[in-house]
């Protein structure tokens, strides 16, 4: 069953200067897709359509079979939640309990309820302990899931994060990479992102855009064998499916490590 439904969308923030071309999309239930393309290809462009921050110059955005442009932003928000790229520009109440709280707040929760959402979200994410810490207090990381946790209270159909491992360590990319496959147990999710590692191992689904197009619609392991697809997008496959399409013999859609080594254990028995 489908959330979203975009049919020859064409945008233009200034006019003859198109940044999407005749999109067609489909995002059904319960998916993890990972859109995926360079800088200005119209990934984010995209995606603002889905809470109506903006609105197609032509064609029809479908929220739940009804269309996107009849509704306001804040009642589009109940279906969808959009976390920002930089959690700064997302963030603004002083207390972290109170940044979540927001959200749902404006929605019309109330008192009890509103409490336990907060509370939830925040375990959520892992921060919990942190909740009356000062927002500025946290590091980039414990921020994003801040920011994270204020659309998950909301607890809307569909979650966009947009680049949520930009600028996060280590721990922080485990920690997003856990949450992400949390969060698919109950929302359909999508990654906007130019880190192929993490769309290998959590994407369902790749939609590939370049110039304002969608070149390429499938699963991670057909779109990492697309290599002219990918150069077109100046992105590159993972580093472990780099590896495995540069020895003679490997499977070209090697996604992991373990299904790496798997491959090569097979190799040495022969």
């Amino acid at each position: 069953m489908s959330i979203i439904q975009v049919k020859n969308v064409s945008f233009e923030y200034f006019k003859g200067v198109k940044v999407l071309n005749n999109i067609n999309f489909t995002l059904n239930k319960g998916e993890v897709v990972a859109i995926i393309g360079q800088n200005g290809s119209g990934k984010t462009t995209l995606v603002k359509h889905f809470n109506g921050l903006l609105r197609p110059t032509k064609g029809e955005v479908l929220i739940n079979d009804e269309d996107a442009v009849k509704k306001t932003v804040a009642q589009l928000s109940h279906t969808c939640g959009y976390v920002f790229q930089n959690p700064d520009d997302q963030i603004f109440n002083s207390v972290v309990t109170a940044e979540v709280a927001f959200g749902p707040s404006n929605m019309g929760i109330k008192s009890h309820e509103l409490k336990v959402r907060v509370n939830e979200a925040l375990r959520t994410v892992g921060l919990y302990e942190e909740r009356d810490k000062h927002p500025l207090d946290l590091d980039l990381n414990q921020k994003k899931l801040v920011a994270i946790a204020s659309i998950v209270a909301m607890r809307p159909e569909l979650i966009i994060l947009d680049e949520p491992t930009t600028g996060q360590d280590h721990a922080g990319l485990l920690r997003v990479e856990a949450l992400i496959n949390e969060l698919r147990k109950n929302y359909t999710v999508i990654i906007i992102s130019h880190d192929m590692n993490l769309v290998a191992r959590v994407a369902s689904r790749v939609v590939m855009m370049c110039n304002g197009e969608i070149i390429f619609d499938g699963s991670p392991k057909e779109a990492f064998t697309k290599n002219a697809l990918m150069k077109k997008t100046y992105l590159k496959p993972p580093i472990i499916t780099e590896l495995a399409q540069s020895l003679k013999g490997f499977k070209r859609d090697v996604l992991t490590v373990d299904e790496f080594m798997d491959e090569l254990k097979t190799k040495l028995k022969k």
